[in-house]
């Protein structure tokens, strides 16, 4: 079942891929396909359907629509307005007409929505409001159409509780933080589940397969279920200017990551928000559930994250790891109001096995994954660099994360007394 399922995701991308191209070939030579591998038999699976069910053109004329280029008929375009819902994890959008190109998200409207459907207000008062934020290229309907990611406020301008953005914006304006130079790289854990099962993309349904060990960055049609998924995310990702700077496969079979990165200050949730977005558009089309759940899958097996390298001007400067040093040490005094701030259902991931730390007890380390901080060989020799928080999971909010991060490390200062006992017990010399 495994190897049955996987490859019937890339033949439904690649068919749409190659529709266009394929564009001369007629129904009669679909149909002749089609009737030759039933007799071969080799096409009982929902593959076959897909297949079939572009015999008779409808499938190339939707196409055909789908990629029109309107620029030579009028200067309109498309912007999707793209917000974060009541969950605080889930993305929605909807689209408007805007009278011609923008660069800037100054030059759009604020819109309105129904908080009321989305869980974000009550019935009697549903109008939440739109401000755009980030604008990024429509890698979906090409040409000028935008992707534009918005934050949410009420009519009168103040902040809805589940608007993270906000908060952070406030962290990152604040002149101290804007010296420092914030750098967030930031990687996103995810995992593929087979529609209808919520069971991981190329597993038996209700089965298992073989153990951790190959999967992670493996090639093969036993090792690596979903690439075709992940490197449309990549393409289209790049395509819309988010900052990715790379992909690989996870641990976990069916499980992938994206990084995002280095990013300063608010651009970090921005572009991870809209990646994310990408993702979930690209496993709607493909077919494909897309779960951010930190521990999809209960027993031996890998959990989600979303580790969160950070670095300051200083911390990257000659004499950077005293201060990185200094920054664990706040952070280790802050460990459960970060912890608090992680994601839902952070303590089933962080468990102190399959590369994490216990949730309940701070550490830190050089090249140690185990750890709640992980310094890399590197920043240790150079004696400068960045730090990693390895404690985020994979579904927490990136605008949340990284604010903290930096209030912690750059405005919050805690006691003399505080700071000595906390040194003493990590063994720093700050």
């Amino acid at each position: 079942m495994a190897q049955c399922l996987a490859p019937s995701v890339q033949w439904q991308m690649r068919l749409t891929k190659n529709s266009m191209e394929t564009s001369s070939m007629t129904s009669k030579m679909w149909n002749s396909f089609s009737l030759k591998q039933n007799k071969k038999g080799a096409l009982k699976t929902s593959t076959r359907f897909r297949i079939c069910a572009s015999s008779n053109g409808t499938i190339n004329r939707m196409e055909d629509l789908l990629n029109l280029d309107v620029s030579p008929y009028t200067d309109k375009i498309i912007a999707e307005y793209i917000w974060i819902g009541g969950s605080g994890t889930d993305v929605r959008s909807k689209s408007r007409t805007i009278s011609k190109p923008v660069e800037h998200p100054s030059e759009l409207p604020k819109w309105n929505y129904d908080g009321s459907s989305t869980g974000q207000a009550p019935g009697e008062d549903s109008e939440v409001i739109l401000y755009p934020q980030a604008i990024f290229k429509d890698p979906f309907r090409g040409g000028n159409n935008i992707l534009v990611i918005c934050d949410t406020y009420t009519p009168q301008g103040e902040p809805i509780p589940t608007n993270k953005r906000a908060k952070a914006a406030e962290i990152f304006s604040d002149p101290k933080v804007v010296a420092q130079v914030p750098w967030f790289g930031i990687e996103q854990e995810y995992t593929l589940l087979q529609p209808d099962v919520n069971w991981p993309l190329g597993w038996p349904v209700g089965g298992y397969p073989g153990p951790q060990g190959p999967y992670y960055c493996g090639a093969g049609a036993d090792k690596s279920f979903g690439r075709d998924i992940s490197d449309a995310h990549y393409k289209a990702c790049l395509y819309a200017g988010i900052n990715i700077s790379g992909t690989n496969g996870e641990v976990m079979p069916g499980q992938w990551e994206f990084q995002v990165g280095p990013s300063v200050g608010i651009e970090a949730g921005d572009h991870i928000w809209c990646a994310r977005y990408l993702l979930e558009r690209i496993t709607e089309q493909a077919g494909v559930v897309l779960t951010l759940d930190p521990k999809p899958i209960e027993g031996d097996w890998n959990g989600a994250g979303c580790h969160t390298n950070y670095s300051t001007l200083p911390m990257r400067e000659d004499g950077g790891f005293e201060v990185i040093k200094k920054a664990i040490l706040n952070l280790s005094l802050r460990h459960n109001e970060h912890i608090s701030a992680y994601g839902e259902g952070n303590e089933r991931r962080l468990t102190g096995k399959h590369e994490t730390a216990s949730i309940s007890q701070f550490s830190w380390g050089v090249a140690n994954r185990g750890c709640s901080i992980r310094v890399g060989r590197d920043t240790e020799k150079a004696g400068k660099g960045y730090l990693e928080d390895r404690r985020p999971a994979s579904n927490m909010d990136p605008y949340t994360v990284t604010g903290l991060l930096a209030e912690t490390t750059i405005l919050w200062e805690p006691s003399l007394e505080a700071e000595a006992l906390a040194a003493q017990k990590l063994a720093l010399k700050v």
